[in-house]
C-alpha cells in the first residue's frame, strides 16, 4: 500500500487526467481501487467504522473528499453524451468560468456593378462571453451511517453511494438543460407526433443545412428504438438485435443516452419520447465545478437518537447555450 503522500499525488493526477508515474501501469479503475484501499488503511485497516475511528480522523475525511471530487473524471469519462456535447470547466484546477460563444451568422453577399468602388460595409459580428452561475449541492446522511457503524455496509460502499448520488444529480441536470434549452426553437426544428421517416429526414436536413455539418441523432435506447424504416437490411436487423435500435437512419448515425432515475425515486430522468438531431462539432451544454468537495462529520451528541450525521457537498452549475440550430422530435 502506498503512503499518504503518494495517495494524494495519485488523486490529484487522476483529477487532472494525468498519468501518475508511480501507478503508470494501472488502469483508472485500478487506481480508484487504490484510493478505496487507502480509506480502509486510514480507518485502521477496517472497513467498519466506530465512533472512535470517526472522531477527528482528518486523514480519513480528506481521502473521502478526494474520491468525491473524482466524480468529475470517473462519472463522465465514459459517457458518450458528455464527451460530445458538454463543455466542462473545473475552477479548482485553474480553469476560468468564461465561455466564448462564437457568432455563426453569415455575411450578406451583394451584387456589385463592374467599376463600382463602394460597397455595403458589414461589421464582423463578435461572439459573446458567458459565465455559468454555480450552486452548492449537498447530501446529509444518517441512516446509512447507522448501517455502516453496525457493519452492515462498509466505508467503501458508503462513499461510493455518495459519489454515485452526486454523479446522478449532475447527469440529470445536464440532460434537463439540453431539453429545456430547446424550448425556443423555430417550428421547422421542433416536431412532434407519431414517427414518420419523412419528418425525421426533413429535421436532419434542416439541421445540416443551417450548420453546414453532418448531423447525428441522440436519445435514450427506447426513444431510438422507435425509429423505423420501410427498408431494413440484414445488417441493420443485426445491429437492432445488438443495440436495441438500428444504429444508423438513412445514413445518419444514432447515439444512445443511458437512462437514469430521478434521485430518491424510480421515475426516469430522461424523456423516452424525445429525439434530438445535433451536430457533433458543437458543445452547447456548459458545465462548471467550483472549489473542492466538502465532507464533514457531525457529533454523536447532536442527535437525540445517538446517530452520527455525515455531510457532503460540491458546488457546480450547468447552462445550455446554443449558437447553432438543433432539432427535436417528440414522439408522442
Amino acid at each position: 500500500m502506498a503512503d499518504k503522500n503518494s495517495i494524494i499525488a495519485l488523486a490529484v493526477d487522476m483529477a487532472k487526467g494525468k498519468v501518475n508515474t508511480e501507478f503508470a501501469s494501472a488502469s483508472f479503475d485500478e487506481q480508484m481501487a487504490t484510493l478505496r484501499e487507502a480509506l480502509v488503511v486510514a480507518n485502521g485497516g477496517s472497513t467498519k467504522l466506530d465512533y472512535k475511528s470517526m472522531r477527528g480522523n482528518t486523514e480519513l475525511f480528506a481521502i473521502i473528499e478526494t474520491i468525491l471530487e473524482l466524480t468529475d473524471v470517473q462519472g463522465f469519462e465514459e459517457n458518450d453524451f458528455f464527451n460530445q456535447f458538454v463543455d466542462y470547466r473545473n475552477l479548482a484546477l485553474g480553469d476560468e468560468n468564461d465561455f466564448y460563444i462564437e457568432d455563426n451568422t453569415l455575411f450578406s453577399v451583394n451584387v456589385t456593378a463592374e467599376g463600382v468602388g463602394s460597397t455595403i460595409r458589414q461589421r464582423i459580428n463578435q461572439g459573446t462571453n458567458q459565465k455559468v452561475p454555480t450552486v452548492l449541492y449537498t447530501i446529509e446522511a444518517y441512516e446509512d451511517v447507522n448501517r455502516l457503524l453496525s457493519g452492515r455496509i462498509n466505508i467503501v460502499q458508503f462513499v461510493e453511494k455518495m459519489r454515485k448520488s452526486f454523479d446522478n444529480k449532475r447527469m440529470t441536470a445536464i440532460y434537463n438543460a439540453m431539453a429545456t434549452g430547446l424550448t425556443g426553437l423555430p417550428a421547422v426544428f421542433k416536431q412532434s407526433g407519431s414517427f414518420t421517416e419523412a419528418t425525421l429526414q426533413d429535421l436532419i436536413a434542416h439541421v445540416e443545412a443551417s450548420t453546414g455539418e453532418r448531423a447525428i441523432i441522440i436519445g435514450t435506447k427506447k426513444a431510438l428504438g422507435k425509429i423505423t424504416s420501410a427498408i431494413v437490411s440484414e445488417d441493420a436487423k443485426e445491429r437492432y438485435n445488438q443495440l436495441g435500435f438500428y444504429g444508423v437512419f438513412n445514413g445518419t448515425a444514432m447515439m444512445s443516452i443511458m437512462q437514469s432515475h430521478v434521485a430518491g425515486s424510480f421515475t426516469f430522468a430522461i424523456d423516452d419520447t424525445l429525439l434530438w438531431v445535433v451536430t457533433a462539432g458543437s458543445r452547447p451544454i456548459k458545465f462548471v465545478t467550483e472549489g473542492q468537495a466538502i465532507f464533514e462529520q457531525g457529533t454523536v451528541q447532536k442527535n437525540a437518537d445517538r446517530t452520527i450525521d455525515m455531510f457532503a457537498g460540491e458546488r457546480w452549475g450547468v447552462a445550455a447555450v446554443f449558437n447553432a440550430y438543433i432539432g427535436q422530435y417528440d414522439l408522442t
